[in-house]
């Protein structure tokens, strides 16, 4: 673990930069960055159709403990997301309701861990969006010294307290926060490319046409046949 401490004053990014960057969802995002960012599949939401966006608070704690998310919570403000860890794998049930009602009269309306939560049912109906890696009854102690906005290891993806948080139902994917700007536009950029597809496959356009695909199954020896042929090994 690292020196135990809590980051006070960390640099945000802009809340209408946030805001565009939740419309595009995580897929859009995801793609506009090169194909990184992602944490990986198994953060899951425990809700259907919630699209959210927030700078990210971090906290580092020890599995089983959540004493640094009750830390955490005098740290962040309207719009964050409360990202969580553990130095080693956990999935208690860090957080639950309770967390979630603090948060919430700060503002704050989602959570992404690296652990447990439970509280589900509850969590759902007062809107409190949760991506996590496991859901669990187990309870927690209150004990061990971590941190709150350092850097962490967030599945496959470092957060900086900062970085800017999207998820909705395909997941969650981390834009570093230095890199907001390029990514709003090249997800603008994405957008508008899909549209005009869509567009195109409206009007009755193939793909193999439209991403001129069909050159490429000629290269890789695909070959149209009829099925009569077919069955009889032509």
């Amino acid at each position: 673990m690292k020196d135990p401490v809590i980051v006070t004053d960390i640099a945000r990014t802009p809340a209408e930069a946030v805001e565009t960057l939740s419309k595009y969802g995580t897929a859009t995002v995801h793609e506009a960055m090169g194909r990184i960012g992602l944490p990986g599949p198994q953060f899951r939401p425990i809700q259907d159709g919630a699209r959210i966006a927030g700078n990210a608070v971090t906290v580092l704690s020890w599995p089983g403990d959540n004493l640094m998310i009750h830390a955490a919570i005098e740290q962040v403000q309207p719009g964050d997301v409360l990202v969580v860890t553990t130095n080693s794998p956990s999935s208690d049930g860090m957080f639950g309701e309770l967390f979630a009602t603090a948060l919430q009269a700060r503002g704050v309306h989602a959570l992404v861990t690296e652990a447990g939560v439970r509280d589900v049912a509850d969590l759902r109906d007062m809107g409190f969006a949760v991506w996590s890696t496991a859901v669990s009854a187990q309870g927690t102690v209150k004990a061990t010294a971590g941190a709150v906005n350092i850097p962490i290891t967030l599945g496959n993806v470092t957060v900086h307290p900062g970085d800017v948080v999207v998820a909705d139902d395909d997941g969650v994917v981390v834009v570093p926060r230095a890199d907001v700007d390029a990514v709003l536009e090249a997800s603008a950029a994405r957008l508008d490319k899909e549209e005009k597809s869509r567009e195109a496959f409206r009007a009755g356009q193939l793909g193999l046409d439209r991403y001129d695909l069909r050159p490429l199954l000629d290269s890789l020896g695909v070959r149209y046949v009829k099925q009569s042929d077919y069955l009889e090994g032509r």
